[in-house]
């Protein structure tokens, strides 16, 4: 999948929460179906078997409640839970795809699925994005602890493609990466920090000696630094190891693909103290040696996490909407074929009950809006959940999708509605939020049923507000048609 992740530290968020942010985007023709639901231990397999690469893995007997954005049909291509926060305030998203180099895959080859053939057995491939979500997030309570039982997955059944993988707890957050079929790397992000990590191969400085001995703020595979020495993957000689250029791709694709994206968060999380711009620029949307993570010039913000992920260039010679002769030269960041956003926010001084709210959206970003719920419920709103594989308004994927495909060939003209939806929907979001952090200390002995209340209270807010903006907008469209004429017919 083709997807944008945004981290950001506890003290780099004007709230001091942590955040993994992540566009869940699709491969070129395709729109995956998707709602937002959760998962009860009951549900949660004990054996769990890959649609995609028929890998079969015991499952531990406790595992906790969590959300989830699945596929609508997971017979098709599995579960693909996507994003998350479980019962113990863990939040995760997996995964962003991530590039690698033949180097690696020849040192250490993705385990890929190999049907039956010639009258030999099927071969059982590796974990992927597909099964992650589901394997780790019900039975971790630190982010910390996610990284570790991810790795000794990797370890033990490897996977069949480069991803990278997100975890955050109300300190914490943590970015794994694989490498190759079997290894991989993590590290801690600083709380001062962000990232933003666009389908390229992220982290550029690790420090082995930690990772392999008091894992403070790096861990890896066990064997990492002999895979290393024996495969000569340093590229480096100046004694500071960088993974991404050990472990990362460095093609002309990126260039078009992967680093105008990073470039652009990086120019608006930190505008003045960097020279993004121009023939002296310091970082060019062509550059690969930005720096994985940043402090930024400014407490972030939910609303700028997701201005970030709703980038079309906008701001710059390169908006997919302008009329300049370098427009649509790079691959958006809010592009049509996104299947949702998921903001996980965590926070450390709200009583733990009522600490994680994840912020959702589905459909093309450029046209939605994100929408709060609290995540330490037992069920989610139908609006949400209940969504269809058939086109209807009833649910809020589906309308998403509609608002986004009327609303493009009239960008000009519908976009005013969009902003003043975005402004409606964002505002009387949280203050339900805000409505809820007042009084949550009243429904103590029942806090999941007074939760979901007020998640069901934004659900009803969400639908009013987006059947609206789809009504405006399918006005402006219609208006609009090239077949129109002003004289009017009697």
């Amino acid at each position: 999948m083709a997807c944008t992740t945004i981290l950001a530290g506890k003290k780099a968020t004007c709230d001091g929460a942590t955040m993994i942010a992540r566009n869940d985007d699709n491969p070129n023709g395709t729109f995956t179906v998707k709602k937002y639901r959760v998962v009860s231990p009951e549900e949660q397999p004990r054996l769990y078997k890959s649609v995609l690469s028929h890998v079969e893995i015991p499952l531990p007997d406790n595992p906790m409640r969590y959300t989830c954005t699945p596929n609508a049909d997971p017979s098709i291509k599995g579960v693909w839970a996507a994003a998350g926060i479980n019962e113990a305030n863990v939040a995760m998203t997996a995964t962003e795809t991530i590039t690698s180099n033949v180097r690696v895959l020849g040192a250490d080859p993705l385990v890929e699925y190999e049907p039956a053939h010639d009258g030999q057995p099927e071969k059982a491939g590796g974990i992927g994005e597909e099964d992650i979500v589901v394997l780790v997030l019900p039975y971790i309570r630190s982010a910390r602890e996610g990284v570790k039982r991810l790795g000794a997955l990797l370890e033990e059944y490897g996977t069949y493609e480069m991803n990278g993988i997100a975890f955050a707890d109300r300190d914490e957050v943590w970015y794994l990466e694989t490498v190759g079929g079997h290894h991989w790397i993590a590290s801690l992000l600083p709380d001062t920090c962000y990232a933003v990590l666009p389908n390229s191969f992220g982290e550029d400085n690790f420090h082995l000696e930690d990772a392999l001995s008091n894992q403070e703020r790096f861990m890896c595979s066990p064997d990492l630094k002999t895979f290393i020495d024996e495969n000569h993957l340093t590229l480096t000689d100046n004694g500071v190891f960088n993974p991404r250029l050990a472990f990362g791709s460095h093609s002309d694709s990126d260039h078009v693909y992967n680093t105008p994206r990073m470039w652009y968060g990086q120019r608006y999380f930190n505008p003045t103290t960097i020279k993004w711009d121009g023939e002296d620029a310091q970082f060019s949307p062509l550059s690969d040696n930005m720096p994985w993570y940043r402090k930024p010039e400014h407490l972030i913000t939910i609303d700028d996490v997701k201005y970030v992920l709703s980038s079309t260039f906008q701001g710059t010679p390169y908006d997919s909407y302008g009329s300049s002769s370098t427009a649509k030269l790079f691959r958006p960041i809010g592009i049509n074929r996104t299947s949702f956003l998921s903001v996980a926010a965590i926070r450390d001084d709200v009583p733990e009950s009522a600490c994680a709210v994840e912020w959702f959206t589905y459909g093309c970003n450029v046209y939605n809006a994100l929408v709060p719920q609290f995540t330490n419920v037992r069920r989610t709103p139908d609006y949400f959940a209940n969504t269809t594989l058939e086109v209807s308004t009833d649910n809020f994927y589906w309308t998403n999708r509609l608002i986004g495909a009327l609303a493009d060939p009239h960008h000009a003209q519908t976009i005013i509605h969009i902003e003043r939806y975005q402004e409606s929907v964002g505002g009387k979001g949280r203050a339900l939020v805000n409505e809820a952090l007042r009084h949550v200390h009243e429904h103590e002995d029942d806090i999941q049923t007074y939760l979901e209340s007020i998640n069901q209270r934004i659900a009803d807010m969400v639908k009013k507000e987006t059947l609206k903006l789809l009504n405006d907008v399918l006005y402006t469209s219609s208006m609009n048609m090239k077949n129109s004429f002003m004289r009017s017919d009697q």
